[in-house]
Order: C-alpha cells, then structure tokens, then sequence
C-alpha cells in the first residue's frame, strides 16, 4: 500500500472515527452511481502484445496499488483517451 501523508492520515483517523459524513443530495448520488456503472462497463474484448519486461513492470506496479494489472491497463487507457493522464 503506498505510504500516506499527514493530512491523508488526518482524513483516514477521522473516517475511523466516524467524524465523516456526506454532503451529496440523494439526486447527486444517483448521477455518480450512474456514472460509475457506466464506466465500469466492459462490453468489448481487446487483444495486446506486451514485451515481457513491460508485462512484468505493469503485474508489479499493479501489485503496489492492490489492484488487477487488467484493471491497471484499462484505468490508464481510459486516462489517456479522456486528456488525465499526466506525467508525474
């Protein structure tokens, strides 16, 4: 998991303690859920061909987030093609 700062640390200890809470209308929620069910539609295949080093490189900087390397390609992808991808 990747190391936090002090304020990532603030807001995690207060969410812990329950000092948290939403200020999205019930109209607003429901615009993000549809949103995120429509981002997270995967209705088509895609086959690539990847070096085995960039494979490698990719599996472990997906092991570093705690997430799926497919999942890690298709967040990438869909950043690039919406203009947020940005160099670090």
């Amino acid at each position: 998991m990747p190391k936090t700062d002090r304020y990532e640390d603030d807001i995690l200890a207060a969410y812990d303690a329950g000092e948290l809470t939403s200020i999205a209308t019930k109209s607003e929620l429901a615009r993000i859920r549809a949103a995120a069910r429509a981002t997270a539609t995967k209705d088509k295949r895609v086959n690539i061909r990847l070096s085995t080093s960039d494979l490698h490189d990719i599996q472990a900087r997906a092991l570093e987030e705690g997430i799926p390397y497919q999942t890690l390609i298709a967040s990438v992808l869909h950043k690039y093609v919406t203009g947020r991808l940005r160099d670090s």
